[in-house]
């Protein structure tokens, strides 16, 4: 089961036992390590930001593997690079064009949908491909266009685990081939510093509303009855293969470009919901961005008498339903282990978001008049917050709840700086400082990442505490290497992860196995939690399929 798949009352007994006495490590650990986990590690902090993949950042990290296991020390591509192809399977002599251009509305120096033909079929440099064509120079402060990355897109682009049809099922042409060199960024430096996990992959395919909701829970929202909801919401159309089963594949509409020379794709549905029945068990899923059913929403109150402004309009086809699934604040709550979940602008964006429908929004989606974030538009993502679309944060039922644990990155601060940091901290910033294509720069959240790292590190509590950055997910970028196969939720393209602590293998890459949930491997290990369904699910799909279980990030320390 996937989605809602059992309550808190259903977790064993014995369950809780094997977990409590840490005799089933994901990696094969001993007890040892478990002791000395829960001896050491007092303080878990996950910093989650946006949209990379591990080689379009990290594509030249000495050691790891990069963007040399399939380019020569010129630049040109080796025998083991995989070529990208059109939609047909045939070979492109070229990367199409860069749909709509390469950098966002009102950047500069700009670089045109015109300016970016002819590239050759490899990974390009952002920075100088476009020098000759444009007399423009790029680099990490320049927010570029916006890629797909949704979730039957990216399992058509990975193609099997080819990765060769990222330009083919894509909405930006070469884009997804492009990469930056991260050399001179503080996170770079961390990593240097630290430990860099290069074998980290996305947990779930697709884009960044599903991959915050396997973070917390290893599954994937459900949406009760979608096909005779009210409210409508949009239900992918897919392929079916021999036997009425259904692909991973949208349907294409008639009409659509058949090379990608040509055009982006046109399909007939790529909606947020799967069909029923699609992970199996008759039910229906949100995969694609839907809204919070509380505020801060992109779908505001229907009104603003009583209560009303505290909650989206349900009535909206991208509003979800409030969910019950277990979380991994459920297990903590139960253990009676501290945790928060802090975001950037959540004050700014709750206020925000229980203005009167009429009003304009300045926080919730809010960049520039190109939807670019700046500092007087913080743009506050409301699909990056995981537990707002759970009932037990129900702002009028369960305000306790959502006080004690959702709450603003002031509130981060303070509590570093006074040494009163929960068991479990998550920290999401605001999209000025998530780095996701299309509305900001690699720039200004690594200085803001870096910050928090500093003052983090200057807390009475770092002597015992454990970083984790990384990404939701892959932003629509190409990465060389093939996500393990696994079930039908994932995992998805590579992405990069830092691990820093007093604790942490200084100066190493980490090639472990690990994806998103790895952090709930850790957080569950560490504390002595029962073990998620999902987490179980994809282990054993792993294994199904020749692979091995996912690491809990315990390698990636000297325990």
């Amino acid at each position: 089961m996937i989605g809602n798949i059992r309550t808190l009352r259903a977790l064993t007994a014995p369950a809780v036992l094997l977990a409590t006495l840490g005799t089933t490590g994901c990696n094969g650990s001993s007890q040892t390590t478990t002791e000395a986990l829960q001896s050491d590690i007092q303080n878990i902090v996950v910093i989650y930001a946006e949209n990379r993949s591990f080689d379009s950042l990290f594509g030249h990290f000495p050691g790891a593997n990069g963007l040399s296991a399939v380019m020569d020390a010129n630049g040109k591509p080796t025998s083991a690079y995989i070529p990208q192809v059109d939609r047909d399977g045939s070979a492109l002599s070229t990367l199409p064009p860069v749909w709509g251009g390469v950098t966002a509305g009102g950047i500069t120096p700009a670089v045109t949908q015109a300016q970016s033909t002819g590239l050759a079929n490899q990974p390009f440099s952002v920075e100088t491909a476009f020098q000759t064509s444009a007399n423009a120079t790029l680099d990490l402060s320049t927010v570029t266009r916006d890629m797909y990355h949704r979730f039957f897109e990216n399992q058509m682009q990975i193609n099997g685990g080819k990765n060769d049809q990222f330009v083919a099922w894509a909405d930006s042409g070469a884009m997804v081939m492009g990469q930056f060199d991260s050399s001179s960024s503080a996170l770079y430096k961390l990593a240097q510093q630290y430990t860099l996990a290069d074998n980290f992959f996305q947990g779930a395919f697709g884009g960044s509303f599903l991959n915050h909701q396997y973070l917390i829970c290893a599954c994937a929202p459900e949406y009760p009855n979608a096909d005779t909801a009210a409210a409508a919401p949009s239900i992918a159309v897919l392929d079916k293969d021999s036997s009425g089963n259904y692909t991973h594949n949208l349907s294409v509409a008639s009409g659509s470009p058949a090379s990608a020379m040509d055009g982006k794709p046109v399909f007939v549905k790529s909606g947020n919901i799967t069909p029923a029945n699609y992970f199996g068990d008759n039910k229906f899923y949100a995969v694609n961005t839907m809204q919070p059913p509380y505020q801060p929403s992109g779908n505001a109150p229907v009104d603003v008498s009583g209560t009303d402004s505290l909650y989206a309009n349900a009535t909206k086809s991208t509003t979800l339903p409030a969910q019950t699934a277990t979380n991994i604040g459920d297990l903590l709550t139960a253990k009676g282990v501290s945790w928060k979940w802090y975001a950037g602008a959540w004050n700014a964006a709750t206020t925000d978001g229980t203005q009167d429908p009429a009003s304009t929004r300045s926080v919730i989606y809010a960049g520039n008049s190109y939807g670019v974030a700046t500092t007087a538009n913080l743009d506050f993502q409301p699909h990056h917050q995981p537990f707002n679309y759970y009932a037990e944060f129900d702002p009028v039922t369960h305000a306790t709840e959502r006080a004690n644990h959702l709450q603003d990155y002031t509130n981060l601060v303070a509590d570093a700086a006074a040494g009163t940091l929960p068991a479990v901290s998550f920290y999401k910033p605001e999209g000025l400082y998530n780095q996701h294509p299309g509305y900001a720069n690699v720039t200004d959240a690594d200085q803001k990442i870096a910050d928090l790292v500093a003052k983090l590190q200057a807390s009475p509590q770092w002597k015992h505490m454990m970083i984790v950055i990384t990404y939701d997910e892959n932003g629509g970028q190409w990465d060389h290497v093939a996500p393990p196969a696994a079930d039908k939720m994932g995992p998805g393209t590579r992405i990069p992860a830092l691990i820093i602590s007093p604790y942490a293998k200084k100066g190493t890459v980490d090639h472990t196995q690990y994806d998103t949930a790895s952090v709930l491997r850790l957080i569950t290990r560490r504390f002595g939690l029962p073990t998620l369904p999902g987490l179980t699910t994809r282990d054993e799909a792993l294994k199904a399929n020749g692979g091995q279980p996912m690491g809990d990030l315990t390698n990636a320390l000297n325990l």
